[in-house]
């Protein structure tokens, strides 16, 4: 299980994009980009702005499909403000600058931690034999185009 949560985790950092939602709620996710710190497992931040409608935080979804489409994830978590001005110092870059004229002390900027409750993670990786039998048409047998895992992250 080790390979597939560090599969997730490099494809997250290679493409940090997902769509967030909160649970229960009848509304659409919103595309959000993840920001890593790689001294951190189990968590990823959003900078947002204090009318967005995740700003208040709770429980809440990610969906995550990697750019290649070979790996895909749903996490499930809680948002909540990020109170460390330290965190939100080091997460700081100029793609998100752009965004807040106001720089750090934006009075609209809201940095969000998502701590990850559990996740579900599929990889797609048919191997020779998987692709003869999509090909050919034949019974797939579990495993034969991927992994599937329920983990913690």
């Amino acid at each position: 299980m080790s390979d597939i949560k560090q599969d997730f985790w490099k494809a997250l950092d290679a493409s940090p994009y997902v769509m967030v939602g909160m649970t229960g709620e009848h509304a659409h996710h919103i595309p959000m980009n993840a920001q890593l710190d790689k001294d951190t497992d189990g968590a990823f931040w959003f900078f947002t702005a204090t009318d967005n409608r995740l700003a208040g935080g709770g429980a809440a979804m990610v969906q995550f499909a990697s750019k290649g489409h070979d790996l895909f994830a749903c996490l499930a978590g809680t948002l909540r403000p990020e109170a460390d001005r330290a965190v939100l110092d080091k997460l700081w870059n100029n793609g998100v600058a752009a965004w807040y004229p106001g720089g750090k002390d934006d009075p609209k900027l809201v940095l969000l931690r998502f701590d990850i409750g559990d996740a579900e993670i599929w990889t797609a990786e048919p191997g020779l034999k998987g692709m003869f039998k999509l090909a050919t048409g034949m019974t797939m047998k579990e495993g034969e185009l991927g992994q599937h895992a329920r983990v913690s992250l």
